[in-house]
């Protein structure tokens, strides 16, 4: 019981402190300029503006891009065999129509060396029987069927020679051989590779870039790139434009080329693409003005004394700049201070001009 009553003692001491000494406190804060100033709705705050005016920019976008062999292919047998030659070296160049690799023919090879004995007898006997056929001593039936037994010999040996021609491996065009997958002696198939044909002069890049900037770039035009620790600003001649936008990207595939006569760049390098498009007369404002939101970006405006809180649309980036596409007009008074203390209609004054 005790207890209770220290405890209630001490309860009641505590609001009598708080009627007496925190009430005055907050009084006194109240009256203090602080607060005054705090509470004084409708001060007037001085801020910085950008006047937003037309300018001539030299837009370009910058891309990462990756470079691509102009022609590569896997050499393959279009037959089943064994590989009695390999004529190839890893790494060497090879020019258009060079054997690459010969399989074993030595069957084919007979089988023609038969029919041309075929040949041989069925044009003598086509010949006897055009005289007999000229004193009417055979029927015309009879000479027929020579002459059909020409013919169906020929075609058998064209079937061979396209088995023969099958039996040899030669490069589609020119370039050069990489790593060897087989040695002589190795039983292929059509879906074994022997080695990989690359052409490298010249070399292709691709690219991508936002589906938007489509339209501002066509095939002719050039763009500069640039590769790791090598060679920079080289000129590439943009030659295809994919016509499908990737739906997940939202972008759109660029294919370049270049000359490549040291093979000093090569397939797979990662590159720095900067693509120029075109002169344009737009308005710019700081990247600090723009102010990022849920629903998109924004700016402050001064307007009749205040601060007006108005979506923009942005387009091209600089180090220092961005472009407004919508919600900008020339002349509009951005504020370029103070923006994330700023209140929507709050009530401003210009105390600086940052681009008389």
């Amino acid at each position: 019981m005790r207890s209770l009553l220290i405890v209630g003692a001490l309860i009641l001491t505590l609001i009598v402190a708080k009627v007496f000494f925190f009430k005055s406190d907050e009084a006194s804060n109240e009256k203090s300029p602080a607060a005054a100033m705090g509470n004084k709705k409708g001060g007037t705050m001085p801020v910085d503006v950008f006047l937003a005016k037309e300018q001539s920019n030299s837009n370009e976008i910058f891309a990462s891009g990756t470079l691509v062999a102009n022609e590569e292919v896997e050499l393959r047998c279009e037959a089943s065999g064994r590989i009695t030659h390999l004529y190839i070296k890893e790494g060497s160049n090879v020019a258009k129509g060079q054997l690459i690799a010969k399989l074993n023919d030595a069957d084919i090879v007979a089988r023609l060396k038969k029919i041309k004995y075929e040949e041989e007898l069925a044009a003598q006997v086509e010949a006897r029987q055009k005289k007999l056929l000229d004193i009417n001593a055979i029927s015309k039936e009879e000479y027929d069927i020579a002459v059909n037994k020409i013919n169906t010999l020929s075609a058998d040996k064209e079937s061979l020679q396209v088995a023969l021609a099958q039996t040899e491996v030669r490069a589609p065009f020119s370039g050069k051989i990489g790593l060897k997958n087989i040695s002589v002696g190795a039983y292929v198939n059509p879906a074994i590779p022997i080695a990989t044909l690359v052409q490298t002069n010249p070399i292709k890049m691709d690219f991508s870039i936002p589906e938007k900037y489509v339209s501002r770039i066509s095939v002719g035009r050039k763009v500069s790139m640039s590769i790791e620790g090598g060679k920079s600003n080289l000129d590439a001649t943009i030659i295809a434009i994919d016509p499908k936008i990737d739906e997940t990207l939202r972008t759109v595939k660029v294919r370049t080329s270049l000359p490549n006569q040291q093979a000093a760049l090569m397939p797979g390098m990662f590159t720095k693409v900067s693509v120029p498009l075109g002169a344009t007369k737009s308005i710019m404002v700081p990247t600090e003005v723009i102010i990022p939101f849920v629903g998109g970006k924004k700016i402050y405006l001064l307007k009749d004394g205040k601060a007006i809180e108005t979506k923009i649309t942005t387009g091209l980036r600089t180090e220092t700049q961005v472009e407004a596409l919508q919600g900008l007009a020339i002349g509009d008074s951005v504020i370029a201070s103070g923006i994330m203390n700023i209140k929507n209609d709050q009530k401003v004054k210009v105390k600086k001009v940052l681009n008389k």
